[in-house]
């Protein structure tokens, strides 16, 4: 008896580790509009001992966004989305390990990510902010694309055929059913597909769920700074948790601020988006700069009549854009305060050096809303009882940091969606996610899902 054919729309953690669950039990067909993992690349810079990633605008190719980024692990089921409301917690951790167990197969770090307790935890807990310490593991952007070629080779010796630099245009449905996806300008037939675009391609696949009458749900973005100090500041932050969770709800307007991506020891890096370009970080395992840097956002959410919160981020991107002049705007903490924009000159006599170069100083409140800017100064002042000297004059701040929001489509057991049989969602596009292991995690729930029908 012949096989079902599966085909994965996506070659991102969530693709690649459905795949890894479904290779002995179908034939499997993963279709990617991206690169391969050795020919993904982004323009770097030469530093005094290193090369390091300076601009970073590949978002598509085998290992997804994350392939291009510096592979924190985050091995906990209380960051990276709102996948766990739909698990119970044990099957959360199930699937952790599992991620966990995979990666280091494929030369993650092999070390249990053990929190050592802290006087941090107690003075966050004093001054009105949440430290959530959890289990991490660091790979490195210098060592992550030998781990996903790793994985894609193990795919492709157990049968696994990967159609790259192929655009999926559309989803094929009859009777309630679907029935393959439309690539390459022709229909290729599946029993069961799974949509694993990751999250630049949310808005098509909710444009094309929409079709089939899938019920859909903006979620929130998250809209805020690069912020970048001498890796002395966070130098004891970094020992408990390599990528330290701070949250925190801001004294004027009571929203949630939030740490996110820490960068130990790293650079900043120039982002693109579809309407701007914006700033994110990297850190690697063999190189390393004098400063940390990690994002600082507030979670925006819109309700009637503008409900689309990234048609709202790419406002914002664009007016950054423009303010900018293209390239992503410095400012120190202190000009900020003062209402000042900042220049070289000022920039010069600061004790932090910029790891990003290609920037315009300017005054991030041209560019940001007001509420935004609000939450950043007032969000740094209260990390500074816990974290000393990170709301230093001196302080760098990065605009935008932009994390786009994906459209939630609503889904049944195992992410597969209503209205439609045999089709699945996973990860950061289907706005169930938000990094690498919870995405991983979501590609093995739905591969089971399909492993269920297989063998009923």
């Amino acid at each position: 008896m012949a096989k079902p054919k599966v085909i994965i729309v996506g070659a991102g953690p969530g693709g690649l580790l459905a795949a890894h669950k479904l290779a002995e039990s179908a034939n499997v067909t993963i279709v990617e509009k991206g690169k391969d993992i050795g020919q993904r690349s982004c323009q770097v810079m030469k530093g005094k001992d290193c090369i390091y990633c300076n601009v970073c605008s590949v978002t598509a190719g085998v290992g997804g966004a994350g392939g291009m980024s510096d592979g924190k692990l985050n091995l906990s089921s209380q960051v990276g989305g709102d996948w766990a409301e739909f698990v119970t917690n044990r099957r959360a951790e199930e699937l952790i390990e599992e991620v966990d167990q995979y990666f280091i197969k494929h030369g993650a770090p092999p070390e249990d990510p053990h929190v050592p307790p802290s006087a941090l935890a107690t003075r966050a807990a004093a001054s009105g902010i949440e430290f959530i310490p959890i289990r991490q593991k660091h790979i490195g952007s210098d060592m992550l694309p030998k781990v996903i070629g790793s994985m894609e080779a193990d795919l492709k010796e157990r049968g696994v055929k990967f159609l790259l630099n192929t655009l999926v245009s559309g989803v094929a449905v009859d009777d309630g059913k679907v029935s393959g996806v439309i690539a390459g300008g022709k229909k290729i037939r599946a029993d069961y597909v799974l949509l694993a675009p990751g999250r630049s391609a949310s808005t098509w696949l909710g444009e094309e769920l929409k079709k089939f009458g899938v019920p859909l749900k903006y979620m929130p973005i998250d809209v805020g700074v690069r912020v970048e100090v001498p890796s002395l500041v966070y130098e004891e932050a970094v020992q408990v948790n390599w990528d330290p969770k701070f949250r925190m709800y801001t004294p004027t307007y009571d929203d949630m601020v939030r740490t996110f991506c820490t960068c130990p020891y790293g650079f900043v890096v120039q982002d693109t988006y579809e309407a701007g370009v914006g700033a994110n970080g990297h850190s690697q395992r063999t190189c390393r700069s004098n400063n940390t840097n990690f994002s600082f956002l507030t979670k925006i959410a819109l309700t009637e009549p503008l409900e689309n919160t990234n048609e709202y981020g790419a406002t914002i991107a664009q007016q950054a854009k423009t303010i900018g002049g293209g390239k992503p705007i410095l400012q120190r903490l202190g000009d900020l305060r003062r209402g000042r924009r900042s220049t070289w000159s000022r920039l010069q006599r600061s004790f932090v050096q910029p790891t990003l170069k290609a920037v315009t100083p300017g005054d991030i409140s041209m560019a940001l809303p007001h509420r935004v800017v609000t939450n950043i100064i007032e969000g740094l002042d209260m990390l500074d009882r816990v974290v000393p000297g990170v709301a230093s004059d001196t302080t760098l701040l990065y605009a935008p940091e932009i994390k786009f929001a994906a459209i939630r489509p609503d889904t049944r057991e195992h992410f597969e969606v209503v209205n439609v049989d045999n089709l699945f969602v996973a990860g950061d596009g289907a706005g169930l996610t938000r990094g690498i292991v919870p995405a991983a995690a979501t590609g093995i729930e739905a591969a089971d899902g399909i492993l269920n029908k297989i063998k009923p």
